[in-house]
Order: C-alpha cells, then sequence, then structure tokens
C-alpha cells in the first residue's frame, strides 16, 4: 500500500467522473465526528457538486467519536477495495490515565470506580507495557460497534443490558511510552486490525493493580499511510470547491459521469 494508490490533491483530478471511477482519499477525521459523519459529509457534498443521484461512499475502518486521525474514505468502484485497505496494521498516539475505570474504557461515560494509584510509577509503566507486545486475547468493550445477536453492542450496553462479547486474538507490534506526568501516560502503539486501544487502556490498568482508561486518542498511521498525509475536512471542501469551480468553467460538470449505485 503505497501513498501514490490514494488521493491526497483532488487538483490533480482532470475529470468528474473520477469519484465515481473511484478514489481513495486519506481524510484527517476531527475530534467528536463519527467516521460515518466523514462518509456522510463526502458524499453529500460529491453528490450535490457532480450533480449525481447516487455515489457509493464507505470508510476502511472506524475509528471512534472521541478519536482523531487518519480514515480511509472510498468513493465510487474504490469502494470494492475497502475489505483489502481494512487488513492493514494501525498505528496510534494515545493517552492513559490511571486510577479509575469507566464503563466504555473512556471518556464517553463517567467514571465508575476508583483504584489505588500511588505506586505507579514511569518504570512500572514501562515494564507493564512489554507484557502486551505480541499476540494477545483481547476481550472489546462493550461500548463498540460490534454486532451481538443482530444489535449493535453499544446500543445494548447504553440500555443497561447484560451480554458478553467473546475475546479475539489480536497481535501487538510495537507498544511504547512516550511520556508520564500526573498518572497520565502518552503512548504510540502500532497493531493489527481489529485492536480496541480502550481495551488496552482498561488491561493495562489491570496489569498495574490499579484502574486506567482512555483519555486521548489519534491515529496516526494505515501501513505505510500516514496522517500526515491526509485532509481535514476544510481542506476537503475548499480543495472541492477549487475543483468544482473549474469543471463548470470547462462545463463537465454532468458530462458523462457514471453513477454508482
Amino acid at each position: 500500500m503505497e501513498l501514490s494508490e490514494f488521493c491526497t490533491d483532488l487538483m490533480v483530478l482532470d475529470h468528474p467522473a473520477s469519484f465515481s471511477e473511484g478514489q481513495i482519499l486519506l481524510m484527517d477525521k476531527p475530534l467528536e465526528w463519527t467516521s460515518f459523519d466523514v462518509v456522510k459529509k463526502i458524499r453529500s457534498r460529491l453528490q450535490h457538486g457532480l450533480k449525481l443521484k447516487k455515489l457509493k461512499v464507505g470508510h476502511a475502518g472506524t475509528l471512534d467519536p472521541l478519536a482523531s486521525g487518519l480514515l480511509i474514505v472510498c468513493t465510487g468502484k474504490a469502494t470494492k477495495k475497502i475489505d483489502q485497505l481494512m487488513g492493514h496494521e494501525k498505528g496510534y498516539e494515545a493517552r492513559i490515565k490511571f486510577g479509575a475505570t469507566t464503563p466504555s474504557f473512556d471518556l464517553e461515560t463517567e467514571p465508575d470506580t476508583e483504584f489505588p494509584s500511588d505506586h505507579i510509577t514511569r518504570e512500572a509503566v514501562e515494564a507493564a507495557i512489554q507484557n502486551f507486545l505480541g499476540e494477545q486475547d483481547q476481550v472489546p468493550p462493550q461500548f463498540s460497534a460490534l454486532k451481538i445477536n443482530g444489535k449493535r453492542a453499544y446500543q445494548m450496553a447504553r440500555k443497561g443490558e447484560s451480554f458478553e462479547i467473546k475475546s479475539r486474538k489480536v497481535v501487538i507490534h510495537e507498544f511504547n511510552l512516550l511520556s508520564f506526568e500526573n498518572l497520565e501516560a502518552t503512548v504510540y502503539i502500532r497493531c493489527s486490525k481489529g485492536t480496541y486501544i480502550r481495551s488496552i487502556a482498561r488491561d493495562l490498568g489491570i496489569t498495574l493493580q490499579s484502574g486506567a482508561h482512555l483519555t486521548g486518542l489519534r491515529r496516526t498511521s494505515i501501513g505505510k499511510v500516514k496522517v500526515e498525509d491526509a485532509m481535514n475536512i476544510e481542506a476537503f471542501d475548499e480543495a472541492f470547491d477549487k475543483l468544482l469551480e473549474r469543471w463548470n468553467n470547462e462545463e463537465l460538470i454532468g458530462v458523462n459521469i457514471r453513477q454508482e449505485g
């Protein structure tokens, strides 16, 4: 997966049909947006701007609303590559707070239990994270998009329903402590598809005989692609406005665009 396979500059596109034929966009998802919010935004802009009734748009790997960073968005025929793109390893920078847990393992829910934490030092955290390298059996959070008997787990969790999520195999390729201050660790994690960083935060707290939850998360890479190569929403809007202006001047909008249903 090389950077040349992705569209990092909309201005290089020469025809409105490019989006139906298939583009793979690198987006920097804003905090508090869902991944589907980004998809809806891009689909709406493309359909209205290009005067299309239908256009397939999808993303290649969900980011939680409280996470920011790299999100791959595919349009048109490129949506067929989503499964392949989802298989690549991911890189994250995360902040983990020790001394309390939350039901969602992050800041979506309020802390529910406090734990002793005075014994946790930088050296203790550095030693503990070594236990996470390699293949792991990980239990995903109940506040997740996984389906349990046809229902989203987070919907059941928010209703207080009781259910079990089975563990699954994940691989942690790299786990580094970047900083530790006021019982909050900033870490870098490179891991396999399907790994929940929130679960790593929970499990790290348990390993240190305390509790922990995620206080910040940013996806920095997918395979060889970095978030520095991605567009934020404002940059996408600005570039697409310029593209529309050029294509309208060239009288290309609505001409010979194959619509993807």
